[in-house]
């Protein structure tokens, strides 16, 4: 199942935050990481959890030093990706989402909002790496999955019923978001189990506690974030007004 586009009617604002947050990620890939060739930068930068939680530098073996501080990486990390695959499925589901919740918070909020749920995304995994799977606290962890998460987390609340156009099956249907959006958390818990570690391990492992953690803290943030709902938004479901 997965999403092409969505229900953007009733929007007021341009979602230049969003298109800026997708433009650097793709900046970054491409010239700071190198398309993913630039291991030294990428290693760098990413979230390690044994750094995380010992809160120093650790440049044994593959990993590169860190020039900033280390807890530093808990927001670099999220502007990187192992691929080009990891790349695009995020800035899709970027794309899709992130526009509708920026509408309804507005720019400076829905920043802060993103940054985060990125934040809370990759302690969600250091900690659980720390928990479940020890042995990969130093595998470098990378990605906006994590805050992309919060962003469904919070377009589930605000937009349940909203019309998600998805590819399924050879083609494209309408559905509810809580059922794109359900099916995708449901999946990540289920594959999460027993499989904690990084986003791009070297055996291309996915961080599924960031993903949780970052759904997790996009449904409770969003409350805060969004306070309450205009009328003609409280009235849009997936059958019209």
């Amino acid at each position: 199942m997965i999403p092409i586009g969505d229900d953007n009617s009733g929007h007021t604002r341009k979602p230049f935050v969003n298109y800026i947050l997708i433009v650097i990620n793709i900046l970054v890939f491409i010239f700071l990481q190198g398309s993913g060739g630039n291991e030294q930068f990428t290693y760098a930068y990413s979230t390690v959890p044994a750094e995380i939680i010992e809160g120093r530098d650790i440049s044994t073996g593959f990993l590169a030093p860190t020039p900033i501080p280390v807890y530093g990486t808990l927001i670099t990390s999220m502007f990187m990706h192992g691929g080009w695959a990891h790349l695009l499925g995020n800035m899709l589901y970027l794309w899709i989402f992130g526009d509708n919740l920026e509408n309804r918070l507005g720019h400076s909020k829905y920043l802060i909002f993103y940054l985060l749920c990125g934040i809370i995304a990759s302690l969600s995994h250091v900690f659980a790496t720390s928990a479940f799977s020890p042995q990969h606290m130093e595998i470098p962890s990378l990605g906006a999955s994590g805050a992309i998460s919060g962003v469904m987390g919070g377009y589930l609340l605000l937009f349940p019923k909203n019309r998600v156009n998805v590819f399924l099956f050879r083609g494209i249907i309408p559905v509810p978001a809580f059922v794109a959006l359900g099916f995708w958390i449901v999946f990540q818990i289920i594959s999460g189990m027993g499989m904690l570690g990084g986003e791009q391990q070297g055996g291309g492992g996915v961080a599924y506690a960031a993903h949780v953690g970052g759904f997790i803290a996009g449904l409770v943030l969003i409350k805060l974030f969004a306070g309450k709902a205009p009328a003609e938004v409280r009235r849009r479901s997936f059958f019209g007004r």
